[in-house]
Formats: C-alpha cells, structure tokens, sequence
C-alpha cells in the first residue's frame, strides 16, 4: 500500500469540504435574492426539497463507497472536479436559464460531490485513526476538524475580503475555491491507493441496531439544529437586526476562528475530563450565547462580537468530538473502510438535514412577517427574526443537552 497521506493533507482537504459546506447556506441565499431576484420562500424550498434528496442519496453514497474497491481513487478525483465546477456554476456565471432552475442545478452537483467526498473522508479517516494507536480518532479529530474550520473561516469571510479588491467578489471566492479543490485532492491522493478489494462490511440495519451508534445519530441530528438555524439567519440577523451592513464578514471570521481556536482545546478537555462531560460543558456555553443575542438590537455589535466569540468555541467541541466518537463507535463496528462508509452516509445526511429544514422554515416564516432581505422591515419583522435566530436556537440545545444526559459514552 502507498505511503499514507499526512495528517496537515487531512486539514486541507477538511478545508476545502468546510468551505463547500456551510457558507453555501450563508452565501447563496442572498446572492440569488438579492441579485436574481429569487424569493426566499422559493430559495427555501429549493433547499429544503435537495435535503429530502440525501434521504436516498446519502445512504446510498456510502454503499456505492463500499463498492468502488480500487476505483475509489478516481471516484474521488472525479468528486473534487465535480465540486470546484458546481461552485464555479453557481457564483460565478450568470444563469443560462431561469436562476431559481441554475440555482437547483448547480446545488445538485455540489452536493452531491460534497456529499460523497465527505462520506469517503469521514470513513477513510476510521481506519487510519485506527492506525495511530489508544486516542487516534480524537488526534486525527483534530486535524480535520482544524482545518475545516480554518477553511470555513475563510470562505466566510472571502466575499467581503475580496469586495474592495474586485468587481465580482462572489466570483473570485468560487474560483479561489476551485483551486483549493485541486491542490486539496492532490495531497490526499496517496490515501486512496492500495485500496484494491470492495469493504462493503456491516449495512444500514446493522449501523441502525447498534444502540451507541444510533443514539449518536440522533444526537447529531438535534445537536446541529441550532447551527442550521443560526447559519441561515446570520446574515439577516446582523444587516437588519443589528443595523451593522458590512459587519457580517468580520463578524463570521470571529465565529469561525473561536470554533478554530477551540477545537484543540476541546479535543485535550475530552481526553483528559471525558468526552461527556466536555460536551455538556460546551453546550451550556452554547446556550448562554444563543440566549443572550435575543436581547440585542441597533448598534449592538460589541455585544454581538462576544456571542460570535462563546458560541463558535462551543461549536468547535460539536465538529471534533462528535465525530470522533461516531468514528470509534464505526471501528467497534468493523467492516473496514466499506462499513465506516454507510455509516458516515447515515451520519452526513442527519448533519445536513437540519441546514435544508431550517431554511424550509425559517426564510419562509421570515417572508411572511414582513420581512424583505436588504430592505426596511417593520419592527414586529425583526423580533421575529430575534426570536427565531436567538431563541429557537437555545430551545433546542438544550433538548441536545437531555439527550447526551441520558446516553452512555464510553471512553478511550
């Protein structure tokens, strides 16, 4: 087998998922409303009906991934090309047809290579945590998860880096992506070699009846609901609520870069207090952010900034732990990299399902208070946008925060 990749081409390639990943939900919803003229409630159920698509497709990624033996390799290039185009599609070329119909289009192919890169990803990452020894999934945990954060960091702050340096920043940042699809595939290509022999392992069934596996699928799928909900209404939450246009990018970079600088930190805490304890730790401090933004309005930005600051290092023990346990909960599992596959397409579909369900019922409830993106909205149209971005939120994790009570983790 051919020299396994280092674990900094883990970051990378975490990066270039990272930024495919959450700043489409950030990004193109205000890029097609504001530019095209599409509406929200359309662009939500646009959304929303692509996530009902990974019903199917993300299951069924994962066995295809088991299937593919020593294809995976090409499977993968084919993947990374596939992403940098879509990207490229959908930011930075007007729309051949009607845009709400490029917009579907172009979404179709991005995620579906995010999805399958991410699959292949996750699971290849099982077996070569494995490799590394007692705490290999929470190390390598680590470097990927640092460097998607890191990734994520950039790409939502890129528009507004790139605005002041070209006429079509939105553009730039696609090509920009392109290119780190590119390089990223090239440092994880030695990954994919030797893998000559199909691992289809355990099924969907036996993933399913697997008590600890199945409870943290539902914990990840709760547990990520707060994101989706405030990732959807960030943008809005800042320009209209806080009054603060030209604010978001700065603001995301704070977010981004706390969740960045946390995760190590988090990752050391589990190992040494426990996982449980430290992810109780972070969603309480998760709550205390969400609630806390419910209070804020015009001019709040000082404010504003902290919450970014307490509730993307909470973020940052979400991304490295709960993986990581899901990863060791797999290897218990066996079956190879074939067997991680499914389960990583089960665990990539309850993580993006709560971003398409939020946005199914959060742009349109925001379209029928009254509320116009990039315009002035009535009072009563931004409390209900407080209340959705700040109170709904903490609402739910703290339904996360009963269910990891009651579940049992065990440790290293």
């Amino acid at each position: 087998m051919s020299r396994a990749a280092p674990l900094p081409a883990y970051a990378l390639f975490g990066a270039m998922l990272a930024s495919a990943g959450l700043p489409i939900y950030i990004h193109a919803p205000k890029v097609y409303a504001e530019d095209w003229g599409v509406s929200l409630a359309a662009l939500g159920a646009v959304l929303f009906g692509l996530r009902l698509l990974d019903l199917v497709q993300d299951p069924g990624l994962g066995w295809v991934f088991a299937r593919l033996g020593r294809w995976r390799g090409q499977a993968v290039a084919a993947g990374v090309v596939i992403l940098g185009a879509a990207m490229v599609g959908l930011f930075a070329m007007a729309p051949p047809v009607a845009p709400l119909l490029w917009f579907a289009g172009m979404l179709v192919l991005l995620f579906s290579a995010y999805s399958f890169l991410t699959i292949a990803f996750y699971a290849r990452g099982v077996a070569r945590a494995a490799s590394m020894g007692p705490g290999g999934h929470m190390r390598l945990a680590g470097w990927r998860e640092g460097g998607a954060l890191a990734g994520v960091s950039l790409a939502a702050l890129a528009p507004a880096a790139l605005a002041p340096l070209i006429s079509a920043p939105y553009a730039g940042f696609a090509v920009a992506f392109a290119a780190l699809c590119l390089v990223a595939g090239f440092a994880m290509r030695t990954d994919w070699k030797g893998q000559t022999e199909e691992t289809e392992g355990p099924g969907f069934r036996a993933v399913l009846s697997e008590p600890l596996a199945r409870r943290l699928l539902l914990l990840a799928l709760v547990n990520a609901a707060p994101l989706a909900v405030t990732a959807t209404l960030f943008l809005f939450f800042v320009e209209s609520r806080l009054a603060a246009p030209g604010w978001e990018g700065p603001l995301l970079l704070l977010f981004f870069v706390s969740a960045a600088v946390g995760a190590p930190l988090w990752a050391r805490a589990a190992a040494e207090f426990g996982a449980k304890r430290t992810l109780l730790s972070a969603m309480a401090l998760a709550i205390v952010g969400f609630g806390w933004a419910a209070l804020l309005g015009p001019g709040d930005v000082v404010p504003f900034a902290v919450i970014c600051v307490l509730s993307g290092a909470a973020v940052g023990a979400d991304l490295v732990i709960l993986p990581a346990l899901f990863a060791r909960a797999m290897a218990r599992i066996g079956g190879g990299d074939g067997g991680a596959g499914r389960g990583f397409g089960l665990w990539s579909f309850a993580s993006k399902f709560t971003l398409a369900f939020a946005a199914v019922l959060l742009l349109p409830a925001l379209e029928a208070s009254g509320f116009t993106a990039g315009g002035a909205n009535p009072e009563g149209a931004l409390m209900v946008l407080a209340a959705l971005y700040a109170l709904l939120p903490s609402a739910l994790k703290l339904v996360a925060v009963a269910l990891l009570l009651v579940t049992e983790i065990p440790e290293d």
